[in-house]
């Protein structure tokens, strides 16, 4: 191994944890949680198992109630039969020497009444339509016209992210981080291109922060906050969203995770799966503006990785769809080895092919 290659592989103190490395699996949606009951299996176990190298692993997104769910088959974690399946997964990933955070979401405008309670219109910050696509039983399909949750909503919607901490709790976590980004629910508060609200969640951007960091402070009452991180994507147009001064708004928000003393924030540098110059945006004023540890997101090579460590423009890199493909990514990034390509059309749903298949380089 290159000396200039082992700041990646070096330890790493997360709040209380000790990392092995600075490698970060992304969390990743797979939608092969069990039909119904919407909860791990064995297979999923295996899966993260599999990754469990990692300096942690961020789970697949997981729907903090019905409400939250946007795509066929991902993971909850609002019921008991869903808490009883991550524990599988934690216990397998705990088994390897692993560590795992698990990843709390509520989709928002991102979701199809088919695939809400009772057939409901899904919930956002206002009743804007989004141009994007959810999965349901039938296929891709176009979003459903949103409702805007009313100012005595959101202290339920609250509740079930502290609710779905709690679970997290139980289920064997060693953290929870928080989902902001790429278009999902807190990203409707947050940016001005959906939030058209005239109450004390909408306009100005401290209305605009207000129910995201009432989201963290639920979860801090659950976690210590050296185990709760958050992520966001400041300039991604993923699931069609924009702000028009995103600085103005997530610098702040990183001032603001920062002084509840955080212990991540992750963040997609970039168009979330595309160009990492996507728009303007300083993501070295964002970094310096939170107090922990910085974790950088989107497009990162083995060579861009350390080089982006090297100098200090990150503490941790995480890697999305290479550890789709590759079980042993960090060993391959080690050995500076080549990478098996992944499969698109097993991205999502289906079984153990393209899921736990892929193999390592041991069985070369």
């Amino acid at each position: 191994m290159a000396a200039d290659a082992e700041i990646l592989f070096s330890p790493f103190t997360l709040g209380d944890l000790r990392l092995p490395n600075r490698i970060v699996m992304a969390p990743l949606t797979r939608s092969r949680a069990r039909k119904g009951a919407l909860a791990p299996t064995a297979l999923n176990a295996e899966y993260y198992r599999q990754r469990a190298s990692a300096g942690f692993i961020v789970s697949e997104a997981s729907q903090i109630s019905q409400e939250g769910q946007g795509y066929l088959d991902t993971p909850g974690v609002y019921a008991d039969a869903q808490v009883e399946g991550w524990r599988k997964v934690t216990d397998a990933v705990h088994g390897e020497g692993g560590l795992i955070f698990i990843q709390l979401w509520h989709v928002g405008r991102i979701s199809n009444v088919s695939l809400q309670p009772s057939g409901a219109a899904p919930v956002s910050s206002s009743a804007i339509a989004a141009k994007a696509q959810v999965y349901d039983e039938t296929g891709f399909v176009p979003t459903s016209t949103p409702r805007a949750l009313e100012t005595s909503e959101i202290a339920r919607v609250v509740e079930d992210y502290r609710r779905a901490a709690e679970n997290a709790r139980k289920a064997g976590f060693d953290g929870v981080e928080i989902h902001a980004a790429n278009g999902y629910l807190l990203d409707q508060f947050l940016r001005d291109g959906v939030n058209r609200r005239d109450d004390e969640f909408g306009g100005s951007v401290e209305n605009r922060l207000r129910f995201p960091l009432q989201v963290v402070d639920a979860v801090l009452d659950v976690w210590d906050r050296a185990r709760v991180g958050v992520r966001v994507s400041p300039v991604s147009p993923f699931n069609d969203i924009a702000d028009s001064a995103p600085e103005s708004v997530f610098v702040p928000f990183a001032e603001a995770l920062g002084a509840r003393g955080l212990a991540y924030l992750h963040a997609i540098e970039g168009a979330t799966g595309g160009p990492r110059d996507a728009a303007p945006f300083d993501f070295q004023k964002l970094r310096k503006s939170f107090s922990g540890a910085y974790v950088a997101n989107n497009g990162f090579t083995r060579e861009l990785a350390i080089e982006t460590l090297e100098a200090g423009r990150a503490d941790l890199i995480a890697f999305g769809r290479p550890f789709i493909s590759n079980p042993d990514l960090v060993e391959r990034l080690r050995e500076d080895a080549p990478l098996n390509a992944p499969d698109p059309d097993t991205f999502y749903g289906g079984d153990a092919e393209g899921y736990t298949d892929y193999p390592a380089l041991s069985d070369a």
